[in-house]
């Protein structure tokens, strides 16, 4: 029986062809090697993520002291200013709002470079008061075209020359402000023509009253061979007495030879209240129309008296284009843009035959020629 438990044992294990010990040692083996194999992996996995996880936080600590270092170059020690920043270019402007800051900033420029005084599109008015506006020149004006550095003055004379020849024509304004004119002493001093005053309308009481030494003065001064102008100081507030202005004008100076124009003069009353305050420009303009048409119809030259400020504030001039300017602006070169052919260029003058100031005229034009 031994022999026969040894035998059917060595069968089994040929049968089989391995002892099962080794067999269950080799089945251990391989587990063994697989979980090596799947440790392994989950090492190297843990390993990547790690390594990912330490490459996101360094990114993360770089990106944060990138940022300290930015915001250390904006605020502290730096020398760039807002237009520097890159944070303008986040926001893209839409093409309307891009074109109105691009019209702002031509506008703001255009003021910059149209400086009135220098762009030859403006003058400059001076009121009464002081204050000052400067006025676009109107495009639809007869603008002057004198050569002001030909204008010589001395001894407060005034002339104006052409090709070194003298054509200008010296005048003085009198009235019974002037007390006695001797007439023959203008005339030696250089005086060509004298501008008298016929006379005035109160511009308190509206009463018309003749100038005391009207008669006198046109003797005197036809007798000294000066040639004659006269104009009248209106505050007519209507058409009516503006035109018996004018005639009244005619009826005195009907018995002499006028040379020169007849101007129509108006003017603001300083310091007082007159009654021409309540007109507007057209009502001005209405009134020296009815005078100056007034005048032209019975033959004469007539002409239009103003202060720069009143030419272009007070009077529409383009409705008075037709009629002659006498400027009165005193200065040694007017700078009124538009056409005029006479200029009061001094009301405190000092010449002979006068005592006291004169206003002293110049004309560019030889009236008594025409």
């Amino acid at each position: 029986m031994r022999l026969e438990d040894e035998y059917d044992y060595d069968y089994d294990e040929k049968k089989s062809g391995m002892p099962v010990g080794m067999a269950a040692t080799a089945i251990v083996a391989v587990m063994a090697l697989v979980l090596v194999i799947v440790f392994m992996n989950n090492d190297d996995n843990s390993k990547k993520n790690n390594s990912e996880k330490l490459h996101t936080v360094s990114t993360q600590v770089q990106t944060k002291e990138s940022e300290e270092e930015s915001k250390s170059k904006y605020i502290s020690g730096s020398t760039l200013t807002a237009d520097d920043l890159d944070i303008w270019d986040m926001y893209p402007v839409g093409e309307s709002e891009e074109e109105s800051i691009e019209d702002k900033k031509e506008k703001e420029t255009e003021e910059i470079l149209e400086d009135p005084s220098e762009d030859g599109k403006h003058t400059k008015i001076t009121y009464a008061d002081g204050t000052e506006e400067w006025v676009l020149i109107s495009p639809y004006l007869t603008k002057n075209t004198y050569d002001f550095t030909n204008l010589v003055c001395q001894s407060n004379i005034m002339k104006y020359y052409e090709n070194g020849k003298k054509v200008s024509f010296l005048g003085v304004d009198i009235s019974k402000y002037q007390d006695f004119v001797n007439f023959n002493a203008l005339k030696s001093e250089g005086a060509d023509y004298v501008m008298l005053r016929v006379g005035a309308r109160g511009y308190s009481t509206g009463q018309i009253t003749l100038d005391e030494n009207f008669h006198d003065n046109m003797l005197m001064a036809k007798e000294a061979g000066l040639d004659v102008g006269v104009y009248f100081y209106s505050q007519a507030i209507t058409e009516e007495e503006a035109i018996e202005e004018a005639n009244f004008v005619l009826e005195n100076i009907k018995d002499y030879e006028i040379d020169y124009p007849i101007a129509f003069r108006m003017e603001n009353v300083s310091n007082d209240k007159a009654r021409i305050d309540a007109l507007g420009k057209n009502d001005k303009t209405t009134m020296a129309r009815a005078f100056l048409n007034t005048v032209k119809d019975a033959g004469y030259v007539p002409m239009v008296f103003g202060t720069k400020e009143w030419l272009i504030k007070e009077v529409d001039l383009s409705k008075l284009s037709e009629y002659d300017i006498w400027l009165s602006q005193n200065s040694d070169i007017p700078d009124y843009p538009y056409r005029f052919s006479m200029w009061q260029y001094s009301n405190t003058g000092d010449i002979a035959g006068i005592s006291g100031y004169a206003d002293m005229s110049i004309t560019f034009i030889d009236y008594s020629a025409r």
